[in-house]
């Protein structure tokens, strides 16, 4: 039985947005590997890093509520990544829709955990 934080579902999801986001970026042109590629890795990645933080501190309501913004605010720049790779041509629409849905359920779940965090 998985436990602490890498046993909730928004922490799997995010870290499988993540990877597959990582796999993706592989393809993109090697004149973004320090611009959109560097920053969509990095804030997938900072969305898993933010809900293992904010698990840590979970005791404390509102650091943990903090830290489940933060997690969101990087899910949301992921998503203006994903707009820009998809503009550039770089990624198919079937792709851009399946991982915008994903990085949307992330969303979806990010605000039910601090939802019921801040309302003990």
């Amino acid at each position: 039985m998985e436990k602490g934080f890498r046993g909730l579902t928004v922490y799997k999801k995010a870290f499988e947005l993540a990877m597959d986001i990582y796999e993706m970026t592989k393809e993109f042109p090697a004149l973004e590997k320090f611009e959109l590629t560097d920053q969509i890795r990095r804030s997938s990645r900072a969305v898993c890093r933010a809900i293992g933080e904010g698990y840590r501190k979970r005791q404390y309501p509102k650091h943990f509520s903090s830290k489940m913004s933060d997690s969101d605010m990087e899910n949301t720049e992921t998503q203006v990544s994903l707009d820009f790779a998809f503009e550039c041509k770089y990624i198919s629409q079937e792709q851009y829709y399946d991982l915008i849905e994903k990085s949307e359920e992330v969303g979806r779940l990010l605000t039910i955990k601090e939802k019921s965090c801040t309302e003990r």
